[in-house]
């Protein structure tokens, strides 16, 4: 029984302390930590211990035990006989009672925070709005040479905050979210939930912002899809859509016109439309609408396919330029090796060294031969005094024998003279007849 009791106990204080927390839902508390645990931060607010995850952080942001968090509540849950309390940092509440805590005319509803869109640790857009018109509801948030504002700032680690003044118009909302580019014309396409805004060539890459983060939170900001083009790009994207639209066997050149100016710019604008907005349009029948949302729906299809095909490839390309570097590395030889091209290079060095040399061995080859000759025929002629003068064979003998103790350089000479060769021989032994 006594264990029973401690047991309701418990059940009780969890229910009162999950109670308690589920009002503070949104709002903002503050605690100490207590530890930090692979990256989640556990923070001591005195009746319990919460959680404040990574994924919940500012990037960026480091916590060390005993230092001071502020956070808001982001969900409360009941775990066993405990009560589990989820903190964040990155929920764009939590930029709202930040402004609610530093500027007193929001806090006493002078000021209201219509929207925030927020990319945490990066920038945010905040839309104010006021219903006495004699205050700048800006000015106000912003304090004088941006005190208040400041404070909000060191709070989120510098994130850049830009305030906007709200109103229930989109021609003027827009132009405001975007800020600070100067906007040339808003169309609204309210079939769709887009908005077309026009801006200057020189304007173009402002009102998108590093990596599309300001059309994209003056999107979040609006509730609405921002296109942001210039005026060329539009018209060159109306005939594309119109040759597109035309290729639809149901669909006329009028009724792709009609469309287009509706706001419908792609297959797949066309395949989200009801048949019955594409009836009251078109003023064709049912099966002809169902028709053209479902060739719509299947070129969208193959559009998809086609970018995620290109995306692909462009990812391999991306990838490609570091692969050559370890390429060159695998490929780079050893030390004291010769690379390919310096191969080369001493192949062809070589060869044409060669070839040099046989050159110059033909060229004396030619003067021994020219020398051999010479000495042959004074062989000859002193060969064929002596068989005149002794008319003996041993004579015949000697002119070879001197001829045998000759340079080497004759060998070549006689291969390269072989009817001189023969007409020593033929007179030699006509000597040794006589």
């Amino acid at each position: 029984a006594k264990q029973v009791m401690i047991q309701k106990i418990r059940e009780a204080e969890r229910d009162t302390l999950f109670d308690e927390y589920m009002e503070l839902r949104s709002q903002l508390v503050s605690g100490l930590v207590t530890r930090v645990d692979r990256g989640t931060v556990i923070v001591n607010l005195g009746k319990l211990e919460a959680i404040l995850p990574r994924s919940e952080q500012i990037p960026r942001e480091t916590y060390r035990v005993g230092d001071r968090v502020r956070a808001g509540v982001l969900d409360v849950r009941k775990a066993g006989s405990r009560v589990r309390v989820i903190l964040s940092r990155t929920h764009a509440d939590f930029v709202r009672r930040l402004f609610e805590v530093e500027i007193p005319e929001i806090n006493d509803r002078v000021i209201e925070v219509r929207s925030i869109a927020r990319e945490a640790g990066h920038r945010s857009k905040v839309a104010v709005s006021c219903s006495d018109t004699t205050i700048d509801c800006v000015g106000a948030c912003v304090g004088v040479r941006g005190a208040r504002i400041r404070g909000i700032v060191e709070e989120l680690g510098g994130e850049r905050i830009d305030i906007v003044r709200w109103n229930d118009s989109l021609q003027i909302l827009v132009p405001n979210a975007l800020q600070p580019a100067e906007v040339e014309d808003v169309i609204l396409c309210p079939m769709l939930g887009k908005v077309i805004v026009l801006v200057r060539d020189d304007q173009l890459s402002l009102a998108i912002g590093k990596r599309g983060q300001n059309v994209r939170l003056a999107s979040k900001l609006v509730g609405w899809d921002i296109n942001v083009m210039t005026q060329e790009s539009l018209d060159q994207q109306l005939d594309r859509s119109i040759e597109a639209f035309t290729m639809i066997p149901q669909v006329s050149a009028e009724l792709a016109e009609n469309l287009v100016s509706q706001g419908f710019f792609t297959f797949d604008d066309l395949s989200v439309i009801e048949p019955d907005q594409l009836m009251e349009i078109s003023g064709l029948s049912e099966d002809d609408c169902d028709q053209i949302v479902e060739f719509a729906d299947a070129e969208s299809l193959k559009e998809e396919e086609r970018e995620r095909i290109e995306a692909e490839l462009r990812k391999q390309a991306a990838h490609a330029p570091a692969e050559r570097p370890e390429a060159r590395q695998t490929d780079a030889p050893a030390a004291g090796e010769d690379t390919p091209a310096e191969q080369a290079v001493s192949t062809e060095a070589t060869e044409e060294l060669a070839a040099d040399e046989e050159t110059a061995e033909a060229a004396a080859s030619e003067v021994v031969a020219d020398e051999s000759a010479t000495e042959s025929e004074a062989v000859v002629d002193e060969a064929a005094t002596d068989s005149e003068s002794v008319g003996s064979a041993p004579a015949a003998e000697a002119t070879e024998e001197e001829a045998a103790d000759a340079s080497p350089a004759e060998d070549e000479s006689e291969e390269r003279q072989p009817v001189a060769e023969a007409g020593i021989e033929g007179e030699a032994s006509a000597g040794a007849g006589e």
